[in-house]
């Protein structure tokens, strides 16, 4: 299995450094030097790491071959992509992969259906839940604990309790509560 690590940024420097966005749990493992990455334009890759640090907050990388600025600005928005087992686990039972929560049926504890998960976006405060209703509008799903309540993989659902507004439409807010505003 195939998927996105990281999306090169500008080039640092001059000798060939590129800033990158990370997209993995794993930055170490997947974007370790020697590992060697596929790439989206595929015309530039497979690109293999030779060194990475971090600097100002920022991962950045040189690749074997890549010795300048002008060849390290080739490479902006290229996306870097690692080869995955399916069947490779997180060390901790509490964490996953990107990959097992993608296409994930999202159901609520009372067995509502939400909708499936298309995203996972890996913000700085929490990671989210990108789901796509079967409306085809989307809601984000904070993945939390106090809101995500099971991971089942054997069954392919994330079962969700979500507090009041998260998932509801306006409307059915409004309707719940009575005359004085408050909910009922």
């Amino acid at each position: 299995m195939q998927l996105v690590v990281a999306r090169v940024g500008r080039a640092h420097g001059i000798k060939g450094e590129v800033t990158v966005e990370v997209r993995t749990d794993e930055p170490e493992v997947r974007l370790a030097p020697g590992a060697v990455l596929a790439t989206d334009p595929a015309s530039t890759g497979p690109l293999t790491i030779e060194t990475g640090r971090v600097h100002s907050g920022r991962l950045l990388l040189r690749f074997e071959g890549v010795r300048d600025r002008t060849a390290a600005e080739a490479l902006r928005n290229t996306l870097l992509i690692a080869d995955v087992d399916p069947d490779e686990q997180p060390e901790d039972p509490d964490e996953y992969y990107d990959h097992q929560l993608m296409d994930l049926d999202v159901v609520t504890k009372d067995g509502d259906e939400v909708g499936r998960i298309t995203e996972i976006s890996h913000l700085p405060a929490q990671d989210l839940f990108v789901v796509e209703r079967p409306d085809g509008t989307e809601v984000l799903i904070p993945f939390v604990e106090e809101i995500v309540i099971e991971i089942d993989l054997d069954e392919q659902r994330a079962v969700i309790d979500p507090p009041p507004g998260l998932i509801d439409d306006r409307a059915e807010i409004a309707s719940s509560r009575d005359s004085t505003g408050e909910e009922a």
